[in-house]
């Protein structure tokens, strides 16, 4: 196994938060099953705690695993996508409950290749992924535009600046139980 994964695993498991390329943009994460790992991603963003983060999950299985009804929908959605596409759902279960929407919504993003993928599939479990910003601020396009406050939060940083081809965020999409599609951000 690589160093950068091995280390960005050592430090999911031990409750740590990570710097890490995404499939999009540079993220901050942390296992999503860690109720105080999450808290820290809180504070290093200085987000408020009612703005809800992304899940990063490694395929279907995994996805089914933690959203109770996946929508048939969801499927051909990401099925036919052109890009990173999260999708929030309804009904998480077994998640951090700090990541959980006061409607009961979770957002999630399957990653199916690079650094990301690779990690979750290790983990076994999601992993947190929101941009590496302080909130209300840019979100850095570039490894060298990370702040120094967002590197010195994080306990440990991963850097693979080459690894995310994609340097816009993904598409978000609200999937209601009546069948209707929100697009959030395209």
């Amino acid at each position: 196994m690589n160093i950068p994964i091995q280390n960005a695993l050592t430090s999911l498991k031990n409750g740590g938060t990570i710097l890490y390329p995404t499939d999009t943009v540079y993220g901050i994460g942390c296992d999503a099953t860690n109720y105080e790992a999450v808290e820290k991603i809180f504070q290093i963003k200085k987000r408020d705690e009612n703005k809800t983060l992304v899940c990063l999950v490694s395929d279907f299985k995994m996805l089914e695993q933690y959203i109770s009804n996946v929508p048939d929908l969801a499927y051909n959605i990401l099925k036919y996508a052109k890009k990173p596409t999260t999708i929030i759902y309804d009904q998480p279960v077994h998640i951090a409950e700090n990541l959980v929407g006061a409607d009961n919504t979770l957002a999630i993003r399957i990653v199916d290749r690079g650094f990301a993928h690779l990690l979750i599939k290790k983990l076994k479990r999601p992993i947190v992924s929101t941009s590496a910003n302080i909130s209300g601020k840019p979100a850095p396009k570039h490894f060298s535009e990370i702040s120094g406050s967002i590197l010195k939060g994080v306990d440990y940083v991963v850097n693979l600046p080459n690894e995310n081809g994609n340097a816009d965020p993904s598409s978000i999409i609200r999937l209601g139980n009546d069948g209707t599609v929100k697009v959030i951000r395209q």
